[in-house]
């Protein structure tokens, strides 16, 4: 009888090959390769930043939130694969290793705009493969609950909680094409200008229809002008006021008979124009009926497109999906996970906690893996 440990040869996180191959083909990593700059000398540059760039995006793909099980995972036969070079005969890097690489090498300021920058370099190249028809950026915002005596960390009333509030662009796809950590006592459009205008300039020049929705906090003035400008469709929500409360008051008394046993919507259409405006604007109400309630629930939207009003609430409505998009990043990817207590090295973190978000993106919806790993 003879008993052997093969436990060095076994692992469980085999679906991260077919990630592996899918950046073979696409050359996302790569791309990072070109614009990172390594800063580290001697026997610490004992695996390239590409391969620890790469440990840290499918160590996170792996269900691993941060750098703490680096030490297990550099053992491993298919993270070894993964990182490539030096690790495939030896090991990964150790937590050690990756820590200094992710708050160290990464938070320089010569990565800092490489980093934000990427998102949108992988997007093109999947893009590349397949070109849409129409892009359509949803921007939001979130929580992020900070623990301990982390640098920017403030009480947000509306959150009830300590925390930064990062801000977040998406497209249909699920793609998140740029996103920005922030204190978190700001408002929910704060720096809404470094966020968007670099994806609506990586836009600028393709011949597709371009859409933006938006929440109340981002009904700017400006923001409509930077919009229109750039021909993009929009629909943004309006918080209701007393001149719009006007505007639609035939709307608000209840119907005559009996009260219905479903839903009763009512749509109004006019021109408004607030005092901060420059000129006047499409806008969109919605008056719903419920049964048992004694008041209607309204709503309205600012727009220039040129649909019906039911069908722009209905586009508007589909917003809700960039708030999905962020919760299933919580959840899977632990987005909110950023344990630096620097505000510098915290920031760098968040640019790319959320590149996991994208690999899986990518293997859903119309852009389908299958295609670009066959060729067909």
């Amino acid at each position: 009888m003879r008993l052997e440990f093969h436990g060095s040869k076994i692992s469980s996180a085999g679906g991260l090959l077919l990630f592996r191959e899918l950046d073979e083909v696409l050359g996302l990593h790569d791309i990072a390769g070109g614009f990172l700059r390594d800063t580290r000398t001697g026997h610490n540059r004992l695996h390239s930043p590409v391969g620890m760039l790469r440990q840290s995006v499918f160590g996170r793909l792996a269900g691993s939130d941060d750098v703490n099980d680096a030490d297990r995972l550099a053992l491993d036969p298919v993270m070894r694969h993964v990182v490539g070079g030096w690790a495939v005969d030896a090991k990964a890097a150790s937590a050690s290793q990756m820590g200094r690489f992710e708050t160290e090498v990464l938070a320089t300021a010569d990565n800092r705009t490489p980093l934000a920058d990427m998102p949108g370099h992988w997007i093109d190249r999947v893009h590349n493969r397949k070109p849409p028809k129409w892009i359509t950026l949803d921007m939001d915002s979130s929580v992020s609950p900070t623990h301990g005596g982390q640098e920017g960390m403030a009480w947000n009333g509306h959150f009830g909680c300590m925390c930064y509030h990062p801000l977040f662009v998406f497209t249909q796809f699920g793609h998140l094409e740029r996103c920005a950590l922030r204190p978190g006592k700001v408002h929910s459009a704060d720096g809404w200008k470094a966020v968007l205008k670099p994806v609506i300039a990586r836009y600028a020049d393709r011949h597709l229809m371009r859409f933006f929705r938006g929440d109340a906090a981002f009904a700017i003035p400006e923001l409509y002008k930077t919009l229109e400008a750039e021909s993009y469709f929009y629909a943004i929500r309006l918080g209701a006021n007393r001149v719009l409360q006007g505007k639609i008051a035939y709307l608000l008394k209840r119907p005559v008979g009996r009260p219905p046993k479903g839903v009763k919507r009512i749509y109004g259409d006019f021109e408004y124009q607030a005092a901060s405006w420059d000129k006047p604007r499409r806008v969109i109400a919605k008056v719903e009926w419920h049964p048992g309630e004694l008041f209607p629930c309204v709503g309205f939207v600012v727009t220039n497109l040129p649909m019906e009003p039911d069908w722009i609430f209905r586009f508007y409505n589909q917003r809700g999906t960039a708030e999905q998009y962020i919760k299933e990043c919580k959840q899977a990817n632990n987005w909110t996970r950023l344990s630096c207590r620097g505000w510098r090295r915290t920031r760098s973190v968040c640019n790319f906690m959320h590149w996991p978000k994208i690999w899986v993106s990518s293997c859903k919806g119309p852009n389908s893996p299958k295609s670009w790993l066959t060729g067909r």
